[in-house]
């Protein structure tokens, strides 16, 4: 039995944290599905400016948009949410199936919302009525403007993947506005039944400190991390403000790992994918990573007997000199101004395909 099918039947949700046009056409995507017991699907900025710069196959649709006047973001959304929709398309038998837990596809409001709380609902709204599927997420970032955008989304009945999270005390706040959106619907006579995962970035945290921690302690921050949101998220998940939520029909916002491809050469390419194995979460995990998992990976186990380690771990790292909670802040300011660069890349991407097209 391969990893992936063994991750899988263990109970966590195995998405691709990618998205091409060509992983559509080719039926590539298909066959992970199949094959690789990939249940759902994450994009961003960075994966869509990758998709445009080192491919030609949105010269055809860029075309046709261009004829209609489209230019821009504008049109960069068109693109996206064509190729969400093929995708959410290919999971919906999973989403069906599985009653909404599974199944899902992911796309993000402009990075240049990230601090303004009325244009990213006021865009989450439009792009979910836009893509017009069920099983997509809109995803809002976890940042301080980003959490009542999160809140009023879900009260209005848009799913939402939060992004952007890496500290603990962050999980807890985009947790917390999940269950305030919920609660509102409840007291409103609403349908309490909304989606949503709270995405955590896992290897940048390893990424930040490479060269400042004691050898010993090397790839380990990251990890930590998780295991701490891991136990929170199960305490809120058994606490009574989460179980009067399911006791009238609402679900659980579930915990994903995002960020866990690994950026150090002489580590395992699996080392977060058999760390943070555990039931009742979601693991996105690059396009080598999966086909890595599924080569040679091997699943022992799973995190909640582990789980206790995570203060210790931190508890050395403090002690190191690194302050564990500052630089969970820096992270997420640093990921935001990411998301902007490639999200200005992508759209110069899309303006200079456009002028060479016009010229041919």
């Amino acid at each position: 039995m391969k990893a992936t099918q063994a991750l899988h039947d263990m109970g966590q949700s195995l998405w691709l944290d990618n998205i091409t046009r060509g992983l559509l056409a080719s039926g590539t995507l298909r066959r992970y599905i199949q094959e690789f017991s990939v249940t759902g699907l994450t994009s961003n900025p960075t994966i869509f400016d990758h998709a445009l710069k080192n491919s030609t196959d949105y010269d055809d649709a860029i075309r046709q948009k261009l004829k209609e006047g489209k230019s821009g973001e504008g049109l960069f959304f068109e693109l996206a949410i064509e190729d969400l929709r093929q995708a959410a398309d290919l999971f919906r038998p999973i989403h069906d199936l599985t009653n909404g837990v599974d199944g899902w596809v992911s796309l993000e409001v402009s990075p240049l919302l990230a601090h303004d709380t009325a244009g990213t609902l006021a865009a989450a709204k439009a792009l979910h009525a836009k893509a017009a599927r069920p099983n997509l997420f809109i995803k809002i970032p976890g940042t301080k403007e980003g959490l009542p955008a999160i809140e009023e989304a879900i009260f209005a009945g848009v799913p939402v993947n939060v992004t952007l999270l890496f500290s603990c005390p962050q999980y807890v706040a985009a947790a917390e506005a999940y269950m305030r959106g919920i609660e509102r619907r409840i007291t409103a006579g609403l349908n309490p039944d909304v989606g949503s995962v709270a995405s955590l970035f896992v290897s940048r945290w390893d990424v930040a400190v490479a060269g400042k921690e004691p050898e010993w302690l090397r790839n380990q921050l990251g990890i930590a991390v998780a295991w701490q949101a891991h136990e929170r998220y199960r305490h809120l998940l058994d606490s009574p403000r989460a179980e009067r939520i399911f006791n009238v029909g609402g679900r659980a916002q579930r915990l994903l790992w995002a960020s866990t491809g690994t950026k150090d050469p002489n580590a395992s390419d699996t080392l977060y994918v058999h760390a943070l194995a555990t039931p009742f979460t979601v693991n996105t995990m690059p396009e080598a990573t999966l086909k890595a998992l599924a080569d040679h990976g091997d699943i022992d186990g799973c995190i909640p007997a582990r789980a206790c380690k995570g203060d210790d771990v931190l508890a050395k790292f403090n002690k190191a000199g690194i302050h564990i909670e500052a630089l969970g802040d820096q992270l997420q300011v640093e990921g935001a101004a990411s998301f902007v660069k490639s999200w200005n890349e992508l759209l110069l991407c899309i303006a200079s395909k456009s002028e060479a097209l016009k010229a041919a």
